[in-house]
């Protein structure tokens, strides 16, 4: 396929980020111009959620204004930080803002019980169980935390420094030939005991041997979650997910200084009562790949164990360039054991990273003018705005449902899998239900016809999806959105006809989608439907849609799903030498997504690779890719 970066279907250049042009403001519109469209006489009084929007990215909360403003734009200076650090520019660009949610407290964010499909951490120890959600949508990332800060208690742990310790002498006494004292220390991993002196930080303990817990405040969940989103959308690539967890944790305990300047790399909060309670983890195990196997309910392996061989690698000017060169090799689908060999001897790894954390550690202090760091654009939701604030989040978790069992699947396979599978559209149901209730409680309210519009669509329900884009229809008349999931509506009903009837629909609904992307040329969501009403109607997508389709990776980077479609796209045509690295991230990325079997499928379709040309570029500085190209060499 010709790369056709402008797509036919567009009539005009799409240049710009997608602005999400609050709903409010056209829902208003509707009200004042039709005064029946209201039937319950329910008034939208402001709630007490607020919206802060930046360059970068649109922050919702339930808190006070004050810290919703200091966060955004304490988001904003993480993002000029890794701006300058990767070497690309902080201004603005043409990528999907990320829209993050702060909910209340622990208990209000665990009752949405979101599943994680497509974001995974650790596996770490089960007692560091954060109440985080990162969905890397196709239509743009979400990602959700408490406004409040978790507390992770390490004193279950039967692994403790006078046990561990224990276990260190009695290995070296019986130790034989080669394997000195010494030696044996040196093998044991990330985190001796004999590092902990560069570790100290806040409520960090001394050694005792009682209850210990530490705070995760919700700050570091909220930085941490943006650079990792940062990283896989400016710099996609198969990151192997220690690094990942790790560069998260670096950037976790970032601090402004007023308007003068912002540090990072400090050790985060805990880190030494961490180390303390749960020992040293075999780097071995960490290089190879190994520890995504051990269950967390016996793993030692820990954020802070993570965040200890990242800090090391990326901070170690003699190590950096290896780090480099193993993510390259990472990105390009080698396995982990090949790509871990620029590294050496892992015993002479691991005795300079006990070294490196016996001394004070370093950290990163970049002065700034702080004056040119935007101030967010805030505004109050209304009650009818906020009471779908959650329901958008729960989206992703509840139109995704597993798949049914092979039927050659095991019976206890089976089982489980039919269970899951049985309990999702249980619960789907369920929420849809809620959504139409609130929908209908709040019928003049564009975003809420629009939301439940979409997950009637995405469950496959096309009466109800038309229905709902009727009723927003009713609202906006020119609302793109609204063209998008009726025209998609439409196609779904294509389903049931035959012949030139289907034909008919089919293109009327393409019509609107068209119709969608010519009013705002810059929206993913009419290219994505473009692309979808081909494989809907059971035809094999045009040039123009496949560009259409490339245009969304390169202002959604991260999205599984589109990565998938387009790949499959490709590899259909026989283009592997573009779909290779396009799947790659998916499927020898870091998390096990849902779409992750069938890129690794695809990938095998393939074979090797036979590219010559991939470039060790793009991670942890150096040059620095266009936007959507992976370090390992642009689509």
């Amino acid at each position: 396929m010709a790369r056709k970066f402008w797509s036919r279907l567009i009539m005009a250049p799409m240049i710009g980020a997608v602005m999400m042009a609050p709903g409010g403001a056209a829902a208003q519109s509707g009200q004042n111009g039709d005064k029946d469209v209201v039937v319950t006489g329910t008034r939208s009084k402001p709630s007490n959620w607020r919206q802060a929007e930046t360059s970068h990215v649109v922050l919702l909360s339930d808190g006070s204004e004050a810290d919703l403003v200091r966060m955004a734009r304490n988001l904003e200076w993480l993002h000029f930080l890794l701006s300058g650090l990767m070497g690309r520019d902080a201004g603005e660009d043409d990528l999907v803002k990320m829209h993050v949610t702060l909910i209340g407290d622990v208990a209000q964010f665990e009752q949405m019980d979101l599943h994680n499909t497509r974001w995974q951490q650790g596996p770490f120890s089960d007692l560091f169980r954060i109440g985080r959600y990162y969905d890397p949508r196709e239509d743009g990332a979400v990602m959700a935390s408490t406004r409040v800060d978790q507390r992770v208690v390490v004193q279950h742990t039967p692994v403790n420094a006078e046990s561990v310790r224990g276990l260190v002498e009695s290995m070296a006494r019986t130790s034989t030939g080669s394997q000195s004292r010494d030696g044996m220390n040196a093998a044991i991993g990330i985190g001796n005991f004999d590092a902990l002196s560069g570790l100290k930080g806040p409520f960090d303990q001394d050694v005792t041997f009682g209850e210990k817990a530490i705070q995760v405040s919700a700050e570091s969940l909220l930085y941490a979650g943006y650079a990792q989103h940062w990283l896989l959308s400016y710099f996609p690539a198969a990151y192997p997910r220690w690094y990942l967890d790790g560069f998260g944790q670096i950037f976790s305990t970032i601090a402004v200084d007023g308007n003068k300047a912002i540090e990072f790399g400090r050790a985060p909060q805990g880190a030494r009562t961490v180390i303390e309670e749960f020992g040293s983890f075999p780097i071995k195990d960490v290089l190879n790949d190994s520890y995504l196997t051990k269950k967390p309910g016996d793993t030692r392996w820990t954020p802070i164990h993570a965040w200890m061989l990242t800090h090391f690698l990326f901070f170690s000017d003699t190590r950096r360039p290896q780090l480099r060169k193993y993510l390259a090799a990472r990105a390009q689908g080698a396995d982990a054991a090949t790509a871990a060999a620029v590294f050496g001897d892992q015993t002479q790894l691991t005795s300079e990273l006990r070294r490196y954390f016996s001394a004070r550690k370093t950290y990163v202090k970049v002065s700034y003018d702080g004056a040119k760091i935007e101030q967010p654009l805030v505004r109050r939701l209304r009650e009818s705005e906020a009471a779908f604030v959650k329901g958008r989040l729960e989206l992703g978790a509840r139109v995704v449902i597993p798949p049914a069992p092979a039927a050659d699947a095991a019976p206890n396979v089976a089982k489980a899998m039919t269970k899951a599978r049985d309990n999702a559209l249980a619960q789907r149901a369920k929420w849809l239900n809620g959504l139409r209730r609130d929908a209908s409680r709040w019928s003049g309210e564009l975003g809420a016809q629009l939301l439940l519009a979409e997950a009637e669509c995405r469950s496959g329900n096309a009466a109800e999806c038309l229905a709902a884009a009727n009723r927003a229809e009713a609202i906006s008349p020119d609302d793109t959105r609204m063209l998008v999931w009726k025209g998609t509506a439409m196609i779904l009903q294509s389903a049931s006809l035959a012949g030139p009837e289907r034909k008919a629909k089919i293109a009327e609904g393409r019509r609107l989608i068209i119709q969608a992307n010519q009013a705002d040329h810059d929206a993913v969501g009419p290219l994505l439907a473009n692309y979808d009403s081909y494989a809907k109607g059971g035809e094999a997508p045009s040039d123009n849609a496949l560009d259409g389709l490339q245009k969304v990776i390169d202002e959604v980077p991260a999205a599984p799903e589109t990565r998938l479609a387009l790949a499959k796209a490709l590899v259909d045509r026989g283009d592997y030498a573009t779909a290779r690295p396009i799947i790659l991230p998916v499927a020898a990325g870091p998390y096990d997504t849902p779409e992750r079997p069938a890129a690794q499928s695809l990938l095998s379709r393939m074979g090797p690779s036979a590219r010559s040309d991939d470039r060790d570029r793009g991670i942890s500085g150096g040059e620095t890719p266009p936007k959507g190209e992976t370090p390992a060499g642009r689509p």
